[in-house]
């Protein structure tokens, strides 16, 4: 046994019997090896007295190396904060040598420190974001989204989405460890056509991928849509076939009563962002009808400069406690479905086998320190993990049995290295 956590409190996320007090979890080949003797020899022991493992948390909507627009162009509407604002600095980023690698292995710092085992992604600079997830010892699902507004002549295999995308695909996506995946994407339905769409869908069936975009985030893109094709972003989508690959839609804030039936029907998990959608104010997403559809619906952070931390904690809590006030009533979205959320929900829209504390799975877990004041007292650990712990509570990550993160310190990530190549590419904007 290479690790042992003994006496300590595990949060499985399992339906029945989801908090263990008091029992023994060890780590072997990279696996879990659950509820076993306390006397078994292994090479590390750890007292897990006034801590609780949970399964690591999946962050499944993402743009990590916008890690690096932390705090820039705020409290404006999103169409106006997209355009005027994030695209052209996103220009300037580009210009930068190996910014997505920066801004990406920063983002990943921060998951690692907050307990996020996994990410989601959509954005430029695929292979060097690759390269930071590799190197890191994170797990991710890679994609870069389609933008085209020409249809004319559209051929998906001679742009720069496709190239970096087959990067990924060739250089990562068959490795034995699994940690990375390449996945098709499209930015979303007003910014790009049916003639991509296609285009990509074929490609992700060719080569059996996953679908990433985004879905009615705000009602200018919902209405949109609307206005270039009568039809809804979901009702077009179905409508040329995008659904009929396995896909995770972020957002869904405007999703009428028939989107959620198409997104059922069809089996497409949900990535809700509650931090960035209120920040943007681009609405409240309809959860609470969605997983009461059968929608499988996982959490995602989005980019930093609409949520400014990776935390996944801060999702948690929100999530819960906006459904409730929402649909008028405090029993709704409860603390173990929203936990869930984060941790099963997330594995199952990665297409992963995860997200439980469970013989033989991937030991993906995460320890967290409950001796804070603002842990105390301690009732119930599943209220206090949704509803008082933050990313900061978290003692070690680890994914696969390696442990990334450890009381401040990454075992993985040259954290000083990342902080003063993130200032210099700051330098860019004057910072």
């Amino acid at each position: 046994m290479e690790l042992l956590f003994k006496n300590i409190t595990a949060v499985t996320m399992e339906d029945e019997n989801p908090v263990i007090k008091n029992t023994n979890i060890g780590v072997k080949n990279g696996l879990i090896t659950f509820n076993i003797s306390p006397d078994i020899k292994a090479d590390r022991i750890i007292d897990g007295t006034g801590k609780i493992l949970i399964p690591g948390l999946y962050n499944c909507h993402a743009h990590t190396p916008m890690s690096l627009l932390r705090g820039f162009a705020n409290d404006l509407a999103l169409e106006e904060w997209l355009f005027e604002h994030i695209f052209p600095a996103e220009q300037k980023i580009k210009g930068v040598e190996n910014a997505p690698y920066t801004g990406a292995m920063l983002a990943i710092a921060e998951m690692l420190a907050s307990g996020t085992i996994s990410f989601s992604d959509m954005y430029f600079g695929l292979p060097m974001i690759a390269q930071a997830a590799e190197e890191s010892g994170i797990k991710a699902n890679l994609s870069n989204a389609v933008l085209s507004f020409d249809p004319t002549g559209y051929d998906y295999k001679i742009q720069s989405e496709y190239l970096e995308t087959m990067q990924v695909l060739e250089s990562y996506h068959k490795s034995p460890h699994g940690r990375i995946k390449a996945e098709a994407s499209i930015h979303c339905a007003y910014t790009s056509h049916p003639e991509a769409w296609q285009q990509i869908t074929n490609f992700a069936k060719e080569h059996n991928l996953g679908m990433h975009l985004h879905l009615s985030e705000t009602i200018t893109e919902h209405n949109k849509s609307l206005e270039m094709f009568d039809l809804t972003p979901a009702q077009a989508f179905a409508k040329y076939g995008v659904f009929e690959v396995p896909t995770l839609a972020a957002h869904t804030c405007w999703a009428t009563e028939e989107d959620i039936e198409i997104l059922a029907k069809y089996n497409v998990s949900v990535a809700h962002n509650p931090v960035s959608n209120l920040k943007l104010a681009s609405g409240v997403a309809p959860i609470t009808n969605m997983l009461k559809s059968g929608i499988n619906v996982a959490f995602g952070t989005d980019g930093m400069a609409s949520n400014n931390t990776h935390d996944l904690f801060e999702e948690i809590k929100l999530a819960s406690i906006l459904q409730k006030c929402a649909m008028e009533d405090p029993t709704e979205l409860p603390a173990l479905q929203a936990l869930k959320m984060a941790t099963v929900a997330g594995a199952k829209a990665q297409n992963r086998q995860g997200g439980l504390i469970a013989e033989g799975y991937d030991a993906d877990l995460v320890m967290l320190n409950m001796d804070a004041p603002h842990q105390i007292p301690c009732f119930d650990p599943i209220v206090s993990l949704a509803y008082s712990t933050t990313g900061r509570d978290v003692a070690m990550t680890m994914c696969q049995g390696r442990v990334l993160y450890e009381n401040g310190e990454f075992t993985t990530v040259d954290i000083e290295k990342v902080k003063y190549e993130v200032g210099r590419i700051a330098g860019v904007f004057g910072l």
